[in-house]
């Protein structure tokens, strides 16, 4: 699932809200789950479905397998702070989301492809990892040599999302700094991040 290839119009519809970091595509002209009779259908979610769906909600729009999740909530379980907060903090960190939040890609799966293919840098050095986690100070960057990418250059005139206020952006030069930990504030998904911590809590 970390490289989701099905169609994502279709999880817009199931979830019932934007995934940004999936597709750009909006739901509005079939603002309705997909299949057969579902205008009319009437849903009821179970307290499981529903911690189901929110935690599937991280998955897709950040694109991340379920393994990946699962480590990520490990982690943010050792943590001080709430559980919830933290792991959403950890996916705000990917470097795939931070070349997506800075407007230099329009999705969180087109990052992915400019990481892996070594079109990006952190601080002067090429990073092709799109989990490494970006920190406080980290510049992220497009490598000189593909900076003129219509693709990027499409992207930073035209973002999906404004730009967090945790991360700063030199529009001339493609790069963009996290200026600080980014904050429940700065995420731009709509989910209840504690239904998906009380949906871990019974499985680890």
């Amino acid at each position: 699932m970390a490289n989701y290839r099905g169609p994502r119009l279709k999880k817009v519809r199931r979830f019932g809200i934007p995934l940004s970091g999936l597709t750009r595509k909006s739901a509005q002209k079939r603002p309705y789950p997909p299949g057969q009779g579902a205008q009319n259908r009437r849903t009821k979610f179970s307290e499981f479905k529903k911690k189901l769906y929110e935690k599937q909600k991280l998955r897709y729009n950040y694109g991340v397998s379920e393994k990946q999740l699962r480590h990520l909530m490990v982690e943010a379980k050792k943590s001080h702070e709430p559980t919830g907060n933290v792991l959403l903090r950890l996916l705000e960190q990917r470097l795939d989301n931070v070349v997506f939040r800075l407007g230099l890609a329009p999705t969180i799966p087109a990052a992915r492809q400019l990481v892996a293919h070594g079109h990006i840098q952190v601080n002067g050095e090429r990073v092709d990892i799109a989990s490494f986690r970006v920190k406080p100070g980290d510049v992220v960057a497009i490598r000189e040599k593909s900076r003129g990418m219509d693709a990027v250059k499409g992207s930073v005139e035209s973002p999906a999302l404004r730009l967090a206020d945790y991360l700063s952006l030199d529009v001339t030069n493609l790069a963009g700094k996290m200026e600080a930990l980014p904050g429940r504030e700065d995420i731009s998904l709509e989910v209840d991040e504690q239904l998906v911590v009380e949906y871990y809590a019974q499985r680890m």
